[in-house]
């Protein structure tokens, strides 16, 4: 017995410290359109993940358009996809996570409208959609964090039924698989999620994979994907539809066994479906949508077969975009485009469902959030 006392009593301080606790302060990043509302770029708050208080930290402006963030595992920069005139530009940021200070390392040249951005896991390349262009392009990351000129350009083609909004193609998402094999990227003018095999090392690092993609319901228009944390399932918002499709996902291949409507009965009116996003534990998603419904809706996840249930429905301001769920689950943010706020939910880790807290930020047409913690 004493010998079993301490091995325990040796082991003990070990387990302890070995244990990942969640952290319990992040620094909140906002993208926003600078064109509307006197917005200035991108904004910075510290969030107390215990309390869902916020802070004000920093700002960096002469950014235009700034609609998309990404940020580097390290979490010592930031990329921003750049909307704003012409055919955009895709910015690189030091980012202090301490004192949330943002400082520009460069920007490299856009083609046609880039919406949204993603960093793979080594941080090797930035991967940006170009809304208004219908173009994927990949952009090398040097050793600095700064972006290198454009290294591989994916031109789609083609339209859809919908002839005034899918007259050409129109790509709004890319997205790494969970193993980061494969990136996937939507193209709402063409009705078409495109699957691509992904290897840093070589040139062009994308490949199409086989099949290099998969269709979705004319014209609904796929947006934002979300994938199972568990990365057997994927889950497709549709912005025109106003509906969510899930699919199995098994090596790069895609198998759709479900689509449920974001409408309430008898619902009428226009809509857009923005942002999706799935709880840290894996049980409940979420998805905003925009027009006159102006709501996030809850949806249950079968963790035998991935299929959703509706649970709930809450409103929020006007024209919701991105929200974002605290890694912990206790909190769910989201950012208003018209309404010029962000709005903060507690949730209910049990049920799903959300409340109200009083806290709101206040912040011109923020359209993009990411929490990054704080050491």
């Amino acid at each position: 017995m004493k010998k079993l006392l301490i091995i325990l009593m040796l082991v003990s301080p070990v387990f302890c410290f070995a244990q990942k606790t969640t952290p319990k302060t992040y620094d909140l990043l906002i993208g926003t359109y600078t064109r509307r509302n006197g917005s200035k770029g991108i904004y910075v708050y510290r969030f107390y993940a215990e309390t869902g208080k916020v802070a004000y930290l920093s700002e960096i402006d002469g950014i235009d358009n700034p609609s998309y963030l990404a940020v580097s595992n390290d979490y010592k920069f930031v990329y921003s996809a750049n909307e704003g005139k012409g055919l955009g530009t895709v910015g690189a940021f030091k980012f202090d996570v301490k004192t949330g200070k943002l400082d520009s390392l460069n920007q490299q040249p856009g083609y046609g409208g880039p919406a949204y951005i993603a960093i793979d896991k080594d941080q090797k390349n930035v991967f940006t959609a170009n809304y208004n262009g219908g173009s994927l392009t990949v952009y090398p990351i040097a050793k600095d964090g700064s972006l290198g000129p454009m290294s591989q350009k994916i031109q789609d083609e083609g339209s859809s039924i919908d002839k005034k909004r899918q007259e050409g193609p129109h790509v709004h998402t890319a997205m790494l698989s969970p193993d980061g094999k494969y990136l996937l990227y939507t193209d709402l003018g063409t009705d078409k999620i495109n699957i691509y095999r992904y290897k840093a090392s070589k040139n062009p690092p994308l490949t199409p994979a086989s099949p290099a993609f998969v269709s979705a319901i004319p014209g609904n228009g796929p947006r934002h994907l979300e994938f199972s944390p568990n990365g057997k399932f994927l889950y497709n918002v549709q912005e025109m539809g106003s509906a969510v499709t899930a699919y199995k996902y098994d090596d790069g291949k895609l198998t759709a066994f479900q689509t449920v409507t974001m409408l309430a009965d008898g619902f009428t009116g226009a809509v857009g479906a923005a942002d999706i996003h799935i709880s840290p534990d894996g049980l409940f998603l979420y998805a905003t949508n925009r027009g006159v419904a102006n709501e996030i809706v809850t949806y249950s996840i079968n963790q035998a077969n991935g299929e959703l249930t509706f649970v709930d429905r809450n409103k929020v301001g006007k024209a919701p975009r991105n929200f974002i769920i605290e890694p912990a689950g206790n909190f769910l943010l989201v950012a208003n485009q018209d309404s010029n706020n962000i709005l903060i939910f507690k949730r209910d880790k049990t049920t799903g469902k959300l409340t109200l807290t009083p806290t709101i930020i206040e912040v011109g047409a923020p359209v993009c959030l990411k929490l990054v913690p704080v050491e």
